[in-house]
């Protein structure tokens, strides 16, 4: 048998793909092609219903603003406050604890983050019954079931995921770059511009790209901790709504296509962007 594959130039490495290829094809290729030919089949029989129908309603084409309008920010902030983090991090002796505490809100889950911010931060909650207590506020905060309450979820769950990839790229960098910089006279920040910053660039592009497609398919916050029929009306839920409320899985398939266009135009649009700013290697390796 091996012989014979032999002979029609199939290797074992090659039989080893095939699972792996299928298991690719079934898991996204077959749903993203059904679900591109479904949003072509509206209920009313025109080909672009779907699409002209999204686009000419406010309520629905505004969602993904609205979407944009958390997602963009929850990045920014996140990418900011992950590179001083990491930088310190990667200098400390025993750095495990540090990462295995910022992992606990990948593993609880966004549902039940937020669950605990509901009891934390709600009218009722430990934090305005403190503030009340103690006379720091004169009524209880308004925290969730509006925009900063998705925004504090999304900043809680995503953090973690953000650092960790940026702390990879960081603690990929060679610390004899910094030592040659520190010798030559550069100082702290001039190393860290000029040494740094162009060798975690790439690095950090992709990881906002991660970062960014991961708040950009926030659910689950914008319908327990925000208002999905106002300011937190994003993308997916328009998109559940067609789906699970109307029965319009046409619609609903359009939705997520116009969902996942959007994601890939910012990508795209993010890396062309790196490749003006920067060409060279994505990092100085130890050793």
């Amino acid at each position: 048998m091996r012989q014979a594959l032999a002979r029609k130039g199939i290797d074992g490495v090659t039989l080893l793909a095939l699972p792996a290829v299928f298991f690719v094809i079934a898991l996204f290729i077959y749903p993203f092609l059904y679900g591109l030919f479904l949003s072509f089949a509206p209920k009313d029989g025109s080909t672009l219903g779907n699409y002209i129908k999204f686009f000419s309603d406010p309520f629905l084409y505004d969602t993904i603003w609205k979407t944009l309008l958390i997602a963009l920010p929850v990045t920014i902030i996140n990418l900011a406050f992950s590179v001083p983090v990491a930088l310190r991090v990667r200098l400390m002796v025993k750095p495990k604890l540090l990462t295995t505490i910022l992992v606990i809100p990948i593993t609880l889950g966004t549902v039940l983050v937020a669950e605990g911010m509901l009891n934390y931060f709600g009218p009722r909650g430990w934090l305005n019954r403190a503030l009340l207590e103690f006379g720091l506020s004169d009524a209880p905060l308004h925290l969730i079931h509006n925009y900063w309450g998705v925004f504090l979820s999304l900043v809680i769950t995503g953090f973690p995921f953000t650092f960790l990839l940026t702390l990879s790229y960081v603690t990929g960098i060679d610390p004899a770059l910094e030592q040659a910089g520190a010798m030559l006279g550069a100082r702290g920040w001039e190393r860290f511009r000029f040494i740094l910053v162009p060798l975690l660039l790439p690095g950090l592009m992709i990881t906002f790209c991660l970062s960014f497609v991961q708040a950009f398919s926030v659910f689950p916050s914008a319908v327990l901790l925000g208002a999905p029929a106002g300011i937190t009306r994003v993308i997916s839920v328009a998109a559940y709504t067609a789906a699970f409320e109307e029965y319009d899985y046409s619609m609903a398939s359009a939705i997520a296509m116009i969902m996942a266009t959007v994601q890939v135009g910012i990508v795209a649009a993010l890396l062309g962007v790196q490749s003006l700013l920067y060409r060279g290697p994505a990092g100085g390796g130890k050793g």
